[in-house]
């Protein structure tokens, strides 16, 4: 952050030793330390917190693709077994030709409807 080298901090350690004297000093020098503490506690939570909210925000982004895969809606519907809407089916797909001649099969099985066990 501050490009501070050695010889930069021996003299401010030299200047605040003659301005504020030997007896101060150490107390000073405490206390300014806890300050630079409690303030790179606070970078670090801030920047915890938008790191969290990155990742959340993309997570976000990321459900919002995934949902709009109609085939993922599709499958979510089959595996809940969420009975779909009235009209909600001829909305998503156009109807089978087997279908609309009335030779409906399952669509798991692949059995005709009107196929009965021998």
């Amino acid at each position: 952050m501050f490009d501070i080298g050695f010889w930069e901090i021996i003299f401010i350690m030299v200047v605040a030793l003659l301005v504020v004297g030997p007896e101060r000093l150490p107390r000073i020098a405490r206390t300014a330390g806890l300050w630079l503490g409690k303030m790179r506690g606070f970078v670090a939570s801030v920047k915890a917190d938008i790191d969290h909210e990155l990742a959340a925000e993309e997570l976000r982004k990321t459900l919002a693709r995934q949902t709009a895969v109609p085939e993922l809606e599709e499958l979510v519907d089959e595996v809940t077994g969420k009975p779909l809407k009235a009209g909600e089916r001829a909305a998503r797909e156009a109807p089978d030709s087997n279908q609309a001649a009335g030779n409906a099969t399952s669509p798991v099985s692949g059995i005709a409807a009107d196929d009965s066990t021998k």
